[in-house]
């Protein structure tokens, strides 16, 4: 395993993060655990889950996932060896039957109160906000539309304090956000930077693969020159880039099949990409989704990729893909192919 270290911070975390939002839905808690045993043999510390966990949410398996790390924590007995992460969930619609409140001061206190209690833990190592509270950064669309109807009003400041506190408490150690834009990323840092016991925003955690490079578009020289580092998660498009559904091919059991609705990797344009990178790995001997992790993690952006499989055979190889590296002939490849067809999946 190669490792790095959280930006601005002396913690350690594997340069592959195990994602978690399949356990409770696609995953069982025998196989949550599994997969987590195996991860920490293979060197990984770093685990990142959420209370909205599972996906696709749905009230009736509300922050099972937390629960499942929990129960293995507890189990072994290990808190210390692992770098923790979690999220609270952002103000939406089908998060209602978690809370109403957005960011508010009692909804971060309570939403890391839960998250304590299920994790079994007194304190959390990087704590993120999922979302904005404003409406911004829609998933399948690639530009901004300002809503004026949207009455949110900017409160970075407020939000920022009620972290420092948590902090302070010894309840969580580092803040991160998620699903951010440019403009909401320089906010958390400049407030951070005026207002010096504010915390620092250290992580984001942002979609970004072959099919999604939208990234580099603002954030990833924020990222470089701000010292944020990217999360990266969805490195293989809901395992589109794994190439199982090349072909047509629906395999029974997949994300794809389960959940028809979470299309936006498997548009016309992202498959005929997809049959693109496939082509190229096959000339170089490599696995499309070793190839496709193997750009995500040599990104200087990127300080770990969260990787995640409905089985441990999945899991052994994407974590084998942190010992390949990328020839100049491939990656001049993959920019060939992403300057033909770039950012087919918002």
């Amino acid at each position: 395993m190669k490792y790095a270290t959280l930006p601005h911070t002396d913690i350690e975390v594997s340069k592959i993060c195990l994602g978690t939002m399949t356990w409770g839905k696609q995953n069982t808690e025998a196989e949550g655990h599994e997969q987590m045993d195996y991860a920490i043999d293979q060197g990984i510390n770093f685990f990142d889950t959420a209370e909205l966990y599972p996906v696709p949410a749905h009230p009736d398996e509300h922050s099972e996932t937390e629960k499942i790390i929990g129960n293995w924590l507890k189990k072994n007995g290990n808190r210390d060896k692992i770098v923790l992460a979690t999220k609270i969930a952002g103000k939406a619609e089908m998060t209602k039957y978690i809370r109403t409140n957005g960011f508010a001061r009692e909804a971060i206190t309570e939403a890391v109160e839960g998250s304590l209690t299920r994790l079994q833990t007194d304190y959390i190592d990087l704590y993120q906000l999922h979302w904005p509270e404003r409406t911004t950064n829609y998933f399948g669309k690639r530009g901004y539309r300002h809503d004026v109807s949207n009455h949110w009003q900017d409160n970075f400041h407020q939000v920022l304090e009620t972290l420092r506190d948590l902090i302070r408490e010894g309840k969580i150690r580092q803040v991160g956000i998620s699903n951010e834009t440019p403009w909401g990323t320089m906010r958390y840092l400049e407030e951070g930077k005026v207002h010096e016991s504010l915390p620092r925003t250290i992580t984001i955690q942002n979609p970004y693969s072959l099919l999604n490079r939208t990234f580099e578009v603002g954030l990833s020289e924020i990222s470089i020159r701000e010292k944020i580092g990217l999360l990266a998660y969805s490195p293989l498009g809901f395992g589109v880039l794994s190439g199982k559904y090349l072909g047509g091919k629906l395999p029974e059991g997949s994300r794809l099949a389960l959940f028809p609705n979470y299309s936006r990797y498997i548009n016309e344009s992202s498959v005929a990409a997809t049959q693109k990178y496939y082509g190229l790995a096959q000339q170089n001997d490599l696995s499309l989704a070793q190839m496709s992790l193997a750009f995500v993690m040599s990104r200087p952006f990127v300080t770990s990729t969260i990787i995640g499989g409905t089985s441990i055979r999945q899991l052994e190889e994407n974590i084998d893909s942190i010992d390949v590296s990328l020839n100049d002939e491939v990656l001049q490849g993959i920019e060939a192919i992403h300057n033909a067809i770039p950012n087919p999946a918002p």
